[in-house]
Formats: C-alpha cells, structure tokens, sequence
C-alpha cells in the first residue's frame, strides 16, 4: 500500500481541494488587483478606514503597524493587540484597500467583544500548530512500526490522525471567523459611510474570494484526514 504522495487514493481525495485552492488563489489576486485600482469617494486609506472603525467601538488601545510580510500579509494580532496592515493596503484609498482593512479591524472587534469561535481558535493555535507539523510523521512512524510492534504501532499512528483532526478542526472553526468578519466589515464600511453602495460591491467581490481561499484549506485538511483513517483502517483490518 502506498502511504503519502503515491497513492491514486490520496489524489483522488485530494485533486478537488487542489483546483479549488488554485481556484481562490487566482480570484483574490484577480479581485484584489482590479478593485485596487478603484478609489473610493471618500479617499480613506486602508488604515484610516480601520481607524474609524476601531474608534467607533472604543478600541483606541488597538495600534495600527505596517505588516512586513509582502503583498496581502493583513492580520490582527489579538495578543499583542495591534492591527497590521501591508503597504497595499494601509497606504492605499482603493476599494479593495479599505475591504481588506475593514476585514483584520473586524477581527478586532470580535476580540473585544469576546466572539465565542474566535476564543476556540486561539486556544487551539498550539494544538493546531503541533498537530498539523508533527502528527504527519508520527502517523508514518506508527505504519512502519506495526511491522515491529503489531497493533502498538497502529495505535501510535491513530495518536497521530488525532493529532492531525485537532489541525483539521482549527481550519474549520476558522470558517465562521473569517466569514464573520467579512460580514462586518461589509455593514461597517456601508454604515460609516466609508464606502457607496456601488463600492461595497467591490468590497463583496474581494472578500468572497478571499473566502474561497479558506474554504480551499478546510476541504484540503478534511481530505487529508480522510485519506489518513482510511489507510489506517484498512491496515487495522489486514
């Protein structure tokens, strides 16, 4: 039986999260690019937008830095409370400038007011972490050591789908995350006045496929540990 990357199994289960991913991937950065070059009326910048909404809910305490990540590196650091927005985004009045923004600003919000899956996620950023680096190689381990250990070694390998499921359950409790703080950041936006309701179309169009992208990586991991427990079941049986 092949175990990783060989296995007609494993590209069948696999293939449809791939294209989909490429899918995303493709959209943001086509939505991205075409709403980056629509200005928004009111010429906010990314970053002036976020402010206006992080004061709104009393969030004076949250700061806005420049990310040093690259293109589209956006994200709300809830530990150390500050909001961090990449060049293209923080500097920029475009429509998809003030999207992106109004989306990490949401995340804030969703900190402060104590959103329930978003306190999930963040207590299982270690588990995730640790399960999606390490549960891959105790599952192989486990497989080879069946041979040596008989059905020890098949229990070390299910440790590791465990594991592995703690990893696949943060990307799914990222799904309501994410797509609440899309929500927001739509409503927001429209309800300050920060955009038009023909530029909140665009807003929509770049945080949807921002979304896909998300969707991409949970059906990728479910897949995975699909792949994961039928192996291991069928090596139980034999």
């Amino acid at each position: 039986m092949y175990m990783f990357g060989f296995s007609p199994l494993f590209w069948a289960l696999m293939i449809p999260s791939i294209i989909l991913g490429f899918i995303a991937q493709g959209m943001v950065q086509s939505k991205f690019k075409k709403f980056s070059k629509v200005s928004t009326l009111r010429g906010l910048t990314g970053a002036k937008a976020a402010r206006q909404i992080l004061d709104s809910y009393g969030l004076y305490e949250v700061q806005i830095e420049e990310a040093r990540g690259g293109q589209l590196s956006d994200h709300y650091d809830p530990r150390q409370r500050v909001l961090r927005l990449s060049p293209e985004v923080g500097r920029m009045s475009s429509v998809a400038a003030v999207g992106v923004a109004a989306h990490e600003a949401g995340h804030a919000v969703q900190h402060a007011q104590g959103y329930f899956p978003l306190q999930i996620r963040s207590a299982m950023v270690p588990a995730a972490s640790f399960g999606s680096t390490l549960a891959p190689w105790i599952i192989i381990a486990g497989f080879v050591l069946q041979f040596l250990l008989g059905s020890l070694g098949i229990a070390i390998a299910w440790l590791g789908v465990l594991l592995f499921g703690m990893a696949v359950l943060f990307t799914l409790i990222t799904l309501p995350v994410e797509f609440d703080a899309s929500a927001r950041a739509k409503k927001l936006l429209y309800q300050y006045n920060i955009v038009d309701r023909q530029e909140l179309n665009g807003v929509s169009s770049v945080l949807n496929a921002a979304a896909l992208t998300y969707l991409a990586a949970a059906l990728a991991a479910v897949s995975q540990l699909v792949y994961y427990v039928l192996i291991l079941t069928g090596a139980s049986r034999d």
